[in-house]
């Protein structure tokens, strides 16, 4: 059994209308300005001048900076950091889906410690003090609230740096499910297939301990159960409360376990091929889980016991093996249910590209915390079955 030192940093606020308080979490946290890092679709989804209405009812300044694109860049922190510098916050606010959450990380970084994104990536670069944030999230996918990571893609290299420090963490996570009925089809299946994958992979990692499992199996528990009911009924208030509360659990069990070789396989086919993770994600997952499966197949049957969504059970003969495959093909199927490519193929990827994407692979971080141990060979082979 992994030993563990857990320690929760962001404070939980969970319910309906709850962005309505942010003006009084702000005030809380002894706000007087804050920079709101959101996006434009958010922004014309309404979301954005919600949050600051009650930024506004409260007597706080504050200042939109909605320059975040997906899977984020280092220029889109520069130019936030270059507005925080104008308008000097004492609060940042990151309202929308992970991108803008793991932005406002970048720029709170740079604005407080100085230098280039890339001097932060690794765990504990941080050597000054950060200014508190408050996280809204609208979209059922990252986590980030819960994490006290930014994934920031190198504008020139397109490799996706990993910025950890615990001082990076939410002050306050708002998770208010109604936001999330203004996804689109497509962004609901993709998020959603995210933060499945992400309670898969955390729930066998290498770091897997008793506080990582416990967040993993509730997390599993919610999203295999409300995943296709969100796709069938979208409005279904209830279902996204659950996808919601799921992505976060998840999200707390990356924070203390970490991923696999589905998100190191994953980030290449969207820094190099243009593929969205969500969907990346989705194709790599199964062929990962039935590779794992020959040594971890029990963890995966786990799983299946612990969903109210999969309709998975052990054998009846009560012969564990094959669950890693039952789970796989559960994944596969969600992912097609979704409208989500399930080949490589599917993305335009040819053969000759594989070689590359491997050794791209290999150098992602999360590669060294899979239960099995993969290498380029490994890893090339995984990407021949997707293909």
């Amino acid at each position: 059994m992994n030993a563990f030192d857990f320690e929760l940093r962001t404070r939980i606020v969970f319910g309906r209308q709850r962005i309505d308080d942010l003006g009084e979490f702000a005030a809380q946290l002894r706000a007087r300005r804050a920079l709101v890092v959101s996006d434009p679709g958010i922004v014309e989804a309404g979301h954005t001048e919600r949050g600051c209405a009650a930024l506004r009812t409260c007597g706080i300044e504050w200042q939109v900076f909605d320059g975040v694109h997906e899977n984020p860049t280092t220029e889109d922190v520069a130019a936030g950091r270059q507005l925080a510098e104008q308008f000097r916050p004492d609060l940042i606010v990151g309202l929308g889906g992970g991108s803008s959450m793991d932005c406002a990380k970048g720029i709170n970084f740079l604005h407080t410690g100085g230098g280039e994104m890339q001097d932060y990536q690794g765990v504990g670069r941080a050597t000054q003090e950060m200014l508190p944030m408050i996280a809204i999230p609208t979209t059922a996918g990252t986590g980030s609230e819960a994490q006290s990571f930014a994934l920031i893609s190198d504008a020139q290299t397109d490799e996706k740096m990993a910025c950890g420090d615990k001082k990076a963490s939410f002050r306050i996570a708002l998770l208010d499910p109604e936001l999330t009925l203004t996804q689109p089809p497509r962004i609901t299946a993709l998020t959603g297939i995210d933060a499945l994958a992400h309670a898969v992979e955390s729930y066998v990692s290498k770091r897997r301990n008793p506080v990582s499992t416990a967040f993993s199996r509730e997390a599993w528990r919610l999203l295999s159960a409300h995943f296709p009911q969100v796709l069938d009924e979208p409005e279904n208030l209830s279902a996204r409360a659950g996808m919601q509360l799921g992505a976060c659990f998840a999200g707390l069990a990356i924070e203390n376990s970490m991923l696999g070789a589905a998100h190191a396989l994953a980030n290449p086919l969207t820094a190099k091929c243009g593929v969205p993770h969500g969907e990346a994600v989705g194709m790599m997952l199964p062929h990962v889980v039935r590779f794992n499966g020959t040594h971890h197949d029990g963890w995966y049957g786990e799983l299946l016991e612990f969903a109210s969504g999969t309709n998975g059970h052990r054998p009846a003969t009560g012969n564990i093996d094959g669950n890693a495959d039952q789970l796989a093909t559960w994944v596969a199927t969600q992912t097609q249910r979704a409208g989500l490519a399930g080949r490589l193929a599917d993305c335009g990827i040819r053969e000759q590209q594989l070689a590359e994407l491997a050794e791209g692979a290999a150098q992602q971080w999360t590669g060294q915390f899979n239960p099995r141990q993969v290498d380029v060979a490994t890893l090339l082979e995984l990407y021949r079955q997707a293909l």
